[in-house]
């Protein structure tokens, strides 16, 4: 079951190019299992036991299942759609002394550069074009290997592996191809999206790298691909999603875009974009602005991000007392700083949310003298207030353009998912509470 559940996450992450298509791709799997597609421009009509979904800007996706009888609250699961990476700048072809084409790029996120080297990449993405009167979005993935961003030779840095600060706009230049090939760029992406080039008013294009998933190790007790973080995650709140059924409490499955770059786009987590959503449930039920506070009081978010494992060359970088392994179950974050939102209470809630799935948890800390990152829970909750968890798979080379995780912790975590989507949690007084089916 654990290689099974990673080979079906491996397949949907090589079909997930961009953000785009990482949505794309589960608005696919919504519309398999009955739910309806809503718009934000348009009004709704909300019904007890429906199943809806909501994108913005195509890169964000909210699906929910409205239970049939009144609910109590909303179970919410977090992640999000977008992995440190290359976007082409606008004008992006550069002629080098007319005999090769580069790209010119510039980072999203904050990733690891040196593994971007030296390997087949491509370019996916979205394109904006005019049809007739109309502006139409159109996916596009060139699939074939395009281009690569090519290493210096030691023979001309001698001092490489002495320890190398990569300039992002001299060492991440992809190449495209020769003299002949400048000018044809916009050519090759409105053929691979079948339309005219003189038609693309707008992109959103980016690099993404070519090599397929795996697994391995001695047992193949390890998983390797592009994206885990966070697609991982976001794979896993989907299948936990479709198989729970809670009686009680509003399910939503929620995946936001530019977490890799701050979250504060009308798509990310720091925008109105969920708090929009829920409101609209709430109205669109009857029910009352107080009705929707009462709710929130009653409702938890699962904010799944993925987390660093101890690592087999530099088990000093973790922290002393906190140090989750690949395939040791998921992972609960910690902050002092609330970088990440756990508390007494959420860790509290989460863990019993575990044992019920009979699934293992361990814990995470940065070490106290090491800065941390941050993730979705945090920023959301400025927005929608509730209780909160942060929570993740253990994983090794973050920020990599391959990263790595245990074969076991995709199962656990749409184990635990599936768990919390099947009950509701429910205020008892103050700093009480019940998990209820």
């Amino acid at each position: 079951m654990f290689k099974e559940t990673s080979k079906e996450l491996l397949d949907f992450i090589g079909r997930s190019y961009s953000s785009f298509h990482l949505v794309y791709n589960m608005k696919e799997e919504l519309n398999r299992n009955g739910f309806e597609e809503i718009f934000e421009q348009d009004r709704w009509n909300l019904k007890a036991g429906g199943k809806y979904y909501v994108a913005r800007n195509e890169s964000s996706i909210i699906a929910f299942k409205i239970p049939g009888e009144d609910f109590s609250g909303f179970n919410i699961v977090s992640s999000h759609s977008d992995f440190p990476t290359f976007k082409l700048k606008e004008n992006t072809e550069i002629c080098v002394e007319k005999k090769y084409t580069k790209l010119n790029v510039e980072n999203y996120g904050g990733m690891l550069y040196a593994p971007w080297f030296d390997r087949p990449l491509s370019i996916a993405g979205r394109l904006l074009v005019k049809d007739g009167k109309k502006i139409v979005t159109k996916l596009v993935n060139v699939d074939r290997d395009l281009v690569m961003i090519v290493n210096l030779a030691p023979h001309m840095n001698r001092e490489v592996n002495d320890g190398y600060k990569y300039n992002a706009q001299v060492d991440m230049q992809p190449l495209y191809g020769g003299k002949d090939a400048h000018g044809s760029l916009m050519e090759l992406i409105a053929k691979s999206a079948g339309v005219k080039a003189e038609d693309i008013l707008g992109n959103d294009l980016y690099l993404y790298n070519r090599m397929e998933g795996t697994l391995w190790g001695a047992e193949e007790e390890f998983v390797s691909a592009p994206k885990l973080d966070d697609a991982q995650c976001a794979f896993a709140s989907l299948k936990g999603f479709l198989a729970g059924e809670s009686r009680k409490a509003v399910n939503v499955h929620a995946v936001f875009d530019n977490e890799e770059v701050g979250s504060s786009t009308k798509q990310g987590a720091q925008s109105t974009f969920l708090r929009d959503i829920l409101m609209r449930i709430n109205s669109g039920l009857g029910r009352t602005e107080e009705d929707y506070i009462r709710a929130l009081a009653s409702s938890f978010m699962l904010s799944a991000d993925n987390a660093h494992a101890v690592h087999p060359n530099y088990a000093d970088k973790a922290d002393l007392t906190n140090r989750p392994y690949l395939n040791g179950g998921v992972v609960i974050k910690y902050n002092a700083s609330q970088n990440y939102t756990t508390d007494a209470v959420s860790a509290a809630i989460f863990k019993t949310m575990c044992e019920k799935a009979e699934v293992p948890y361990q814990t995470f800390a940065n070490r106290s003298d090491i800065r941390g990152g941050s993730t979705l829970g945090n920023l959301s909750d400025t927005k929608v207030s509730i209780n909160t968890v942060d929570i993740g798979i253990a994983q090794l080379a973050m920020h990599s353009s391959y990263e790595t995780c245990g074969v076991k912790d995709t199962y656990y975590l749409i184990k635990v998912f599936e768990e919390f989507f099947n009950s509701a949690i429910v205020v008892r007084g103050a700093g009480n509470y019940t998990i209820e089916k």
